[in-house]
């Protein structure tokens, strides 16, 4: 029983000396040194690669097919004819119209004659009557036939001009009869073949082809509002394509919306990018990384280096042999290292993976700390 107590007695003065010695030693960690940073922010987002222009061609002539000279994937210049309409009663009724103007312009020519015969009758009879050899009845006739056949001549003028515009507006629908592309691209879409009816109603007209004008693109990304007030047109972006590993495209931010959307508070910016070579394609997917210039400078620290508990965010921060928390405000959490804006100063050292025993005031040992490289605290 006395032996029982020595060892107990014993065990009892190990785990003191134990504790009492861990107590005194100091316990190693790392740190590292914080600068600023006044570089750009690197901002990824993903975006969509569209078409500079796209539009899709319908029907403005009603009738057949006749003839397509393109396909899907086909290169078109500005004004290349794609497909010719074959439009009979459209025809005809160009014909016919033509035809009447020729006899409206007969119909002008005839009242202008006539004016002109009234006019004279008019100017005879007028003198005559004052001097006394004709009646003021006949005066009268005459004078009032005259304004008449002016009249006549002015509703013949409208009539034909009324015509010259119908004439016009169906030559223009013929015109129609030769669909040409409307700028430089490829075809994207083909809805017709020879000898397909397509009709030229406004509400239901028949789809034709669709084009898309590819040499340059636009990418468009959606900005949040913590970088779109810094986010300026003219400023450069780069764009990644997942499928393109090691490839970068470089672009200039050519246009944005003003306006943020109430939804998801961002603003819709669009980069255009050159594609001459046509690598890229409309609807790819893509990230874009644009450079957010910063309103002050940050301190960039390790991930690591940051702890959180109940009172929030902050760091040990190591001076003259002993840690300090400090709490900090983030600017930017990415990932690896976050972005402090408040809480450290240019030239401090933070504790990587600081201990959990970790208290305020805590002494350590420091040798020799270079800035911006970590180091290890000698233990005693």
């Amino acid at each position: 029983m006395g032996y029982g107590a020595w060892r107990h007695l014993e065990t009892k003065a190990l785990a003191e000396e134990t504790l009492q010695r861990e107590q005194r030693t100091v316990p190693t960690v790392r740190i590292k040194s914080v600068s600023p940073v006044v570089e750009p922010r690197p901002l990824d987002l993903p975006g969509t690669i569209d078409a500079f222009e796209s539009a899709t061609l319908f029907a403005r002539a009603t009738g057949y097919i006749s003839k397509r000279n393109v396909d899907i994937g086909s290169r078109v210049h500005g004004g290349d004819l794609l497909a010719t309409i074959a439009a009979p009663d459209l025809d005809q009724q160009l014909a016919q119209a033509r035809a009447q103007l020729v006899q409206l312009e007969a119909a002008l020519e005839q009242a202008r004659a006539t004016e002109q015969l009234a006019r004279a009758n008019n100017e005879r009879t007028s003198r005559l009557v004052v001097q006394g050899w004709q009646s003021q009845q006949q005066g009268d006739t005459d004078r009032l036939s005259f304004a008449a056949q002016s009249a006549g001549v002015r509703v013949a003028a409208a009539n034909l001009e009324a015509q010259k515009a119908q004439v016009s507006r169906l030559e223009q629908l013929t015109g129609f009869e030769r669909v040409t592309a409307p700028f430089d691209g490829v075809i994207t879409a083909r809805q017709v073949d020879a000898g397909s009816l397509v009709t030229a109603d406004t509400a239901s007209g028949t789809p034709l082809f669709s084009i898309a004008r590819t040499n340059t693109l636009r990418v468009q990304a959606y900005v949040p509002q913590d970088a779109a007030l810094a986010t300026k047109d003219g400023s450069q972006a780069d764009i990644t394509v997942p499928e393109l590993p090691g490839r970068t495209f470089h672009g200039t931010i050519a246009r944005n919306a003003n306006a943020l959307q109430a939804g998801t508070r961002t603003l819709l910016t669009e980069v255009d990018i050159d594609n001459s070579d046509g690598t890229l394609h409309p609807g790819l997917y893509c990230t874009v990384r644009f450079a957010v210039p910063r309103t002050q400078p940050v301190m960039v620290v390790p991930a690591e280096a940051v702890i959180f508990d109940e009172r929030g965010l902050s760091v040990a921060v190591f001076t003259d042999g002993k840690l300090h928390l400090r709490h900090i405000e983030l600017a930017a959490d990415n990932g690896a290292q976050v972005e402090v804006k408040q809480g450290l100063n240019a030239g401090e050292y933070v504790v990587l993976n600081p201990p959990v025993t970790i208290t305020d005031g805590m002494p350590v040992n420091a040798n020799g700390a270079n800035s911006g490289t970590d180091r290890k605290v000698a233990t005693q």
